[in-house]
């Protein structure tokens, strides 16, 4: 069976670009007769927001989203994240770190797809006692493709466009990387729809899927929207948070954002008419094979 998700993070309420990776998650899980979980990724605690998670919870509920199961909630799920580092270590994947950010700028040459590439400082040297510490996984020469359902072919060579990337964080948080990974597992969730910002970040969770044994879902990323300025959406870039007032309208222009072409004279209709509308006419082959659309402010 079919089973997507939606994760976002409750760093604030939802925004014009997150209702966008909502609708196309939820449609395209319907569409195929499947199920649509939730999940609230907020493992990182100081960069969550007092009160974001029950909004945006009642966000979805007025734009009459409904999911399959009850939220689940990173923050509840540590134990499961110290598991898998725990089977990591055992097969030698993995090894502290102490380097600091400033010790990395310093001593890396190379560049990657997310900055400095980390030059294994600490692969084989001993580390010293009372030092926080970080994991990091070995990546080596290791080259992930995989066939997006939006992007078409995606390839990647992790250990030279990514390096040794952290699990978990020298503060004792776990890394997105590793959580999101283990949480799909856990859910059994077969297919993932989402932004495109999170392209670059599927090969390493293909290479942690791989490493922990679990299945890969099915992959499908959306293009972001953006401002004039080609930044994504996001409370950083003061994107203006999804007013319930204007449901409908707004549901309008996301299916319009994925190309999913609904007539004009139902932008103004009742939610459960556009949500009938979407579910009987979409096509996620008609989403823009682009990573960014520029919407208006």
């Amino acid at each position: 069976m079919y089973v997507g998700r939606f994760a976002p993070s409750p760093t604030g309420p939802l925004h014009f670009g997150s209702l966008v990776a909502a609708v196309a998650s939820f449609c395209e899980a319907k569409a195929n007769q499947g199920r649509w979980l939730v999940r609230m990724e907020d493992l990182d605690r100081p960069r969550e927001i007092k009160g974001a998670a029950d909004t945006i919870l009642h966000q979805l509920e007025a734009f009459r989203f409904e999911w399959d199961d009850t939220v689940v909630y990173q923050s509840q799920r540590s134990a499961l994240y110290a598991d898998a580092l725990d089977l990591l270590n055992r097969k030698q994947l993995i090894y502290p770190c102490t380097c600091t950010r400033k010790e990395i700028a310093d001593s890396s040459t190379t560049f990657g797809i997310d900055g400095r590439i980390y030059p294994k400082t600490c692969l084989h040297q001993p580390i010293k006692p009372e030092t926080a510490i970080a994991w990091r996984i070995k990546t080596d020469n290791h080259a992930i493709s995989f066939h997006d359902g939006i992007q078409q072919r995606i390839q990647q060579n992790i250990g030279i466009d990514v390096g040794d990337f952290i699990l978990k964080r020298a503060d004792g948080l776990f890394a997105y990387q590793l959580a999101v990974v283990v949480d799909d597992a856990a859910q059994g969730i077969t297919h993932i729809v989402r932004g495109a910002d999170l392209l670059d970040s599927t090969p390493r969770q293909i290479y942690l899927q791989q490493q922990l044994g679990f299945s890969t879902p099915q992959y499908a990323h959306v293009p972001v929207a953006a401002n004039a300025n080609k930044e994504k959406l996001s409370k950083q870039t003061l994107a203006k948070p999804i007013e319930i007032g204007t449901a409908s309208e707004l549901l309008h222009d996301a299916l319009c954002f994925l190309g999913q072409q609904p007539p004009t004279i139902i932008k103004n209709a009742p939610l459960n008419t556009l949500w009938q509308w979407a579910l009987e006419h979409w096509v996620i082959s008609a989403i823009p094979q682009t990573k960014q659309i520029i919407v208006a402010s």
